[in-house]
């Protein structure tokens, strides 16, 4: 591209010098070129330089054009981004080899099932939740809107005070198959709505205080005797319809019996 612009520039000049190419008089006589001489005057600034002058101030023979580094260029900037590139890797598993040097151990932590939810540790649908054969040793605390509650083949071993504390719309414990052998007084006497009460193959030797609103009790295969059941028990559950008092150790029918009932079961 240079060597067209001085080839360029050179033609321009050999025009301009043939165009302003004037003979001058010296003396009074005027001086021609001679024959054979191209002859022409050029005007650089405030010097005079002749066709013969110039092609001594711009040789042309020993001009080389400069040869295209571009290429070379791309070369150097590809194996420099291919060097950066294949480093990477490297710097990579040296960071793996640093991490998996020391490796952090995760501290392992024991979790009981009262620290869960009890919806993670039952099955909660609604108003009722499903605890059955959670491998549980006390009843979890519950949803204050629960309704009904299975909580069977447990190992369930005490009922306190506290488990239904506030449970003002349960209507039906299961604890059906737990190993139950106690159960505090109050446990159950302070939920207004309970219905169903079921809590049969248990190692219950007495009955607490049950509220009047129970409809449904089912105390099969237990440990009840005679002396573990208050008198006047049933005969105060003005709706108590079924009661099932089965393969226990009776010596006697407790009674008096309200006159609501409908079945009574004493095998």
């Amino acid at each position: 591209m240079r060597l067209l612009a001085l080839l360029s520039l050179l033609a321009l000049v050999l025009q301009g010098a043939g165009a302003a190419y004037l003979p001058k008089e010296r003396g009074g006589e005027e001086q021609s070129p001679g024959e054979g001489d191209a002859y022409a005057i050029l005007h650089v600034g405030n010097y005079m330089l002749s066709l013969d002058d110039y092609s001594e101030l711009i040789d042309l023979s020993t001009y080389e054009e400069p040869a295209d580094h571009g290429d070379q260029l791309s070369e150097v900037k590809v194996n420099s981004l291919a060097l950066r590139t294949s480093a990477s890797p490297i710097q990579s598993t040296t960071a793996l080899r640093t991490s998996s040097s020391n490796p952090t151990v995760p501290t392992p932590t024991v979790t009981s099932q009262l620290d869960l939810p009890t919806c993670l540790v039952c099955v909660c649908l609604g108003s009722s939740v499903y605890c059955d054969d959670a491998d549980l040793e006390h009843i979890p605390p519950l949803p204050r809107m629960t309704t009904y509650l299975y909580a069977r083949f447990n190992h369930i071993s005490h009922i306190r005070a506290t488990d239904f504390k506030g449970m003002t719309k349960l209507k039906r414990i299961d604890l059906s198959g737990n190993s139950i052998s106690s159960i505090d007084k109050d446990a159950f006497h302070l939920l207004p709505a309970l219905r169903d009460l079921i809590l049969p193959e248990n190692q219950l030797a007495t009955l607490p205080m049950l509220p009047h609103s129970v409809e449904f009790l089912d105390v099969r295969q237990n440990r009840l005797q005679s002396s573990g059941i208050q008198p006047e028990a049933f005969g105060a559950l003005e709706k108590l319809q079924f009661l099932y008092l089965a393969d226990n150790l009776l010596e006697s029918i407790p009674g008096p019996l309200p006159l609501s009932l409908r079945s009574l079961h004493l095998q």
